[in-house]
C-alpha cells in the first residue's frame, strides 16, 4: 500500500503563486508515475501534470503549460507542484496521485493511489 498526504490548499488572489506538496509513504518502490490532478464542482477529475518517479519526467495539461511545475524530491518521498500565475479557473480542489505502472499518465483510471485532496480558491 501506499499512502499520500497533500499539503493544505488556500485561497489566493489571481496573479498569485502557491505550492502544494504531497508526502509519499509505504511501498514507494512500486511507484512509477505521480500525479497531480484537479476536479472542480460539477465537472470531472482533469490532469494537471505529472512525473516519472525514477526518471523526472514531466507532463502538463496544455492548460497549465508555463504557470505551473511539478518536481519531486525522491529522498524525500515528496512531490511538488508549483502553481504560479493563478487564474479563478484554476480553483478545485487538488488530488496528489500515485501509480504503479501509469503508461497513460493523463488517465485517472491509471492510478493505484489517491490522497484525500486539498482545496485551492483563486479568487479574481
Amino acid at each position: 500500500q501506499v499512502q499520500l498526504v497533500e499539503s493544505r490548499g488556500g485561497l489566493v488572489q489571481a496573479g498569485d503563486s502557491l505550492r502544494l506538496s504531497c508526502a509519499v509513504s509505504g511501498r514507494t518502490f512500486n511507484i512509477a508515475t505521480m500525479g497531480w490532478f484537479r476536479q472542480a464542482p460539477g465537472k470531472e477529475r482533469d490532469i494537471v501534470a505529472a512525473v516519472i518517479w525514477s526518471a523526472g519526467t514531466t507532463y502538463y495539461a496544455n492548460s497549465v503549460k508555463g504557470r505551473f511545475t511539478i518536481s519531486r524530491d525522491n529522498a524525500k518521498n515528496t512531490v511538488y507542484l508549483e502553481m504560479n500565475s493563478l487564474k479563478s479557473e484554476d480553483t478545485a480542489v487538488y488530488y496528489c496521485a500515485a501509480a504503479r505502472f501509469g503508461r497513460n499518465w493523463y488517465r485517472a483510471n491509471e492510478y493505484d493511489y489517491w490522497g484525500q485532496g486539498t482545496q485551492v480558491t483563486v479568487s479574481s
